[in-house]
């Protein structure tokens, strides 16, 4: 058990602990590196992630996060506002707004399915997709989940829920290696795994 010379230290580490991917050795040297630092740019820290915890929303029309009511790609008009592209969350958007190779919106979903995590349909904004499909103003769906088996079960679902919908249904070409998440995938390959989607049906024929 580590032994702290601070309390307050102490406390420090443990919260730090608790995002992902930092262990308690990496929270304290986090929280030591803070120490050194003047007390504004400390306090600047602070109050930067307490208004982005505050003052962020969500887009009500893509779930987005933004500062708006309405996030800047949905409130561009030189967008295809008829070329809607599913994620699974805004590190998915981020990756393929980088790649400069989309030019329609987007809808995230929060998540995918995942029974053995307890996250069913009812956890995503799947019934918001549908809804948004149901006004016919949708031409096309690209569904860009990770090529995974949770992602291939979320691909499924939607596609027998927008089934009933005249669009065309769409998804990214399998430059994008299996079992991959999108924001971990380079530019060049994301970008043309856009550009060369193929349609959903065409990838079920060959299962």
């Amino acid at each position: 058990m580590q032994s702290y010379p601070s309390k307050l230290l102490e406390q420090a580490v443990n919260e730090l602990a608790k995002l992902p991917g930092i262990g308690r050795k990496t929270a304290l040297r986090m929280a030591l590196q803070l120490l050194k630092r003047n007390v504004q740019e400390v306090e600047s820290l602070g109050n930067a992630v307490i208004r982005m915890r505050n003052d962020i929303i969500y887009c009500k029309e893509c779930r987005n996060i933004s500062d708006q009511d309405v996030c800047s790609i949905c409130a561009n008009p030189k967008r295809d506002h008829a070329l809607v592209c599913v994620v699974e969350d805004i590190r998915d958007v981020m990756a393929i707004e980088n790649t400069g190779q989309f030019g329609g919106v987007y809808h995230v979903l929060g998540g995918i399915i995942s029974p053995m995590e307890g996250i069913g349909p009812q956890n995503l904004h799947i019934d918001a997709l549908v809804a948004r499909v149901a006004t016919g103003t949708v031409g096309e769906v690209i569904l860009a989940l990770p090529t995974t088996i949770e992602g291939d079960t979320t691909n499924f679902y939607l596609f027998r829920k927008l089934a009933e919908f005249n669009l065309k249904l769409t998804t990214i070409a399998r430059g994008v290696s299996i079992g991959d998440e999108l924001e971990h995938t380079d530019e060049v390959t994301l970008g043309r795994s856009i550009l060369n989607r193929t349609p959903y049906e065409s990838g079920l024929s060959r299962k």
